[in-house]
């Protein structure tokens, strides 16, 4: 494990804390424990898990009136349903008392919490939530970890571009829920405005398991395959398109191709390109880079964080993971740096922050969409085969990040 002592340096915990009065400060969220989004929902809360037990263990923050703050998590299955979300939040709020809330995951179940934080004047933490509507509505306590969905898949085209200048033809199927949908309304402006043909724009239902009807749609000579929704549905879509032998020089989809559970599709794994939110590879994020952005460097490291993960929970971590973690880790700046818990001052300390962690950079629109992510930047991993037959991922765009060139799906 990680060493306290070294912990405390590096999360910004005074352990010379003595005698202190210690104030217990709620985190309230719903977790997806059932349903659809339990594989992404319990990674998300995996990574804030570890966040509040390493901030904790390290003795909690140190206020300057002497206070020290220790966080406890209050917590409730939404079992993945929209209708469940508001009466919970409520709940948190007035018996549970939370004084800030993290959103559940998915853009649909963040933006139904949305409307209560902003109601009962919490500030709420959007990890595991894309869409870019939510912060089109006024609100101004609502702040979002994730690069907002319409720059999801973006990258795919400018990839596919690099890949092969030729290749314009593109087929677009995707989950009709409020993430995925956003994601492929701006994928189809901006690929259309590189010279791209959308020649298929399909929406499947959420619980979708049999895609044939939508692959066989897919025209002749389609050069990519884009789109999907979240992880059970789009991990399904992956293995039917390799199952029935598409043939396209790329297939790149929504949130299942980074999660290491992927793998396990074997075959129809390879060659799949998935945007990620964060990857182990990105040792770019560290506090060198900090420093030639002009930007603070607050919190643990890329290797600090997944040794910590993979102790804690046996398992590698996966973006959700680490957006989970970091929405814990903003609250903890924004309380350090307002040397205080009360909503308007920790709200001031977050519309003013400009950080690099081991996530990526931070930093919120406050003004014409309030709480909107503008720093952070999705990267692209894709599996290919290790040197020994083993799949393994690579990332292979934006040049910056990348490990690995790019290879067709199938020829």
């Amino acid at each position: 494990m990680v060493a306290l002592g070294v912990i405390s340096l590096i999360i910004g915990v005074d352990t010379a804390i003595v005698n202190a009065v210690e104030k217990n400060v709620v985190i309230g969220f719903t977790a997806s424990q059932t349903g659809k989004l339990n594989m992404e929902a319990m990674r998300q809360i995996n990574g804030l898990q570890l966040w509040m037990e390493q901030v904790n263990a390290a003795g909690g923050v140190k206020l300057p009136d002497g206070t020290v703050v220790k966080f406890t998590a209050k917590f409730y299955d939404d079992e993945s349903k929209k209708e469940r979300v508001q009466e919970l939040y409520t709940k948190l709020i007035n018996q549970d008392k939370a004084e800030f809330l993290i959103s559940p995951y998915s853009s649909g179940l963040a933006d139904a919490a949305a409307v209560i934080a902003q109601q009962y004047n919490k500030i709420m933490i959007t990890a595991g939530a894309a869409s870019d509507s939510t912060y089109k509505k006024g609100y101004t306590l609502v702040f979002q970890t994730y690069t907002p969905a319409s720059r999801y898949l973006t990258g795919a085209v400018d990839l596919l571009a690099q890949m092969d200048p030729k290749a314009k033809k593109i087929a677009i199927i995707h989950e009709k829920d409020k993430f995925s949908t956003d994601v492929v309304n701006a994928l189809r402006t901006y690929a259309e405005g590189k010279g791209c043909q959308v020649a298929l724009l399909e929406g499947y239902e959420s619980g979708t398991t049999d895609f044939a009807p939508f692959i066989n749609k897919i025209p002749a000579g389609v050069d990519a395959i884009l789109g999907g929704g979240h992880y059970a549905d789009t991990s399904t879509l992956a293995r039917q398109l390799h199952e029935k032998g598409v043939k396209a020089k790329m297939v790149a989809l929504l949130v299942a191709p980074p999660e290491p559970q992927f793998a396990e599709l074997g075959e129809a794994a390879l060659g799949v390109i998935g945007p990620s939110q964060w990857e182990p590879h990105t040792a770019a994020y560290n506090p060198a880079s900090a420093k030639k952005l002009n930007v603070e460097w607050f919190g643990i490291g890329v290797p600090e964080f997944i040794k910590a993960y993979q102790q804690r929970f046996k398992e590698d971590p996966s973006y959700h993971s680490a957006g989970g973690y970091v929405a814990g880790l903003l609250l903890q700046k924004a309380i350090l740096a307002s040397g205080s818990t009360t909503t308007d001052k920790v709200k001031a300390a977050l519309d003013a922050m400009d950080i690099l962690t081991f996530y990526g950079r931070i930093k919120f629109d406050t003004q014409k969409m309030h709480g909107l992510q503008i720093a952070h930047d999705m990267i692209y991993s894709q599996w290919q085969r290790h040197s020994e037959g083993k799949l393994v991922k690579k990332l292979v765009w934006p040049e910056a990040f990348k490990t690995a060139e790019a290879i067709l799906y199938r020829k």
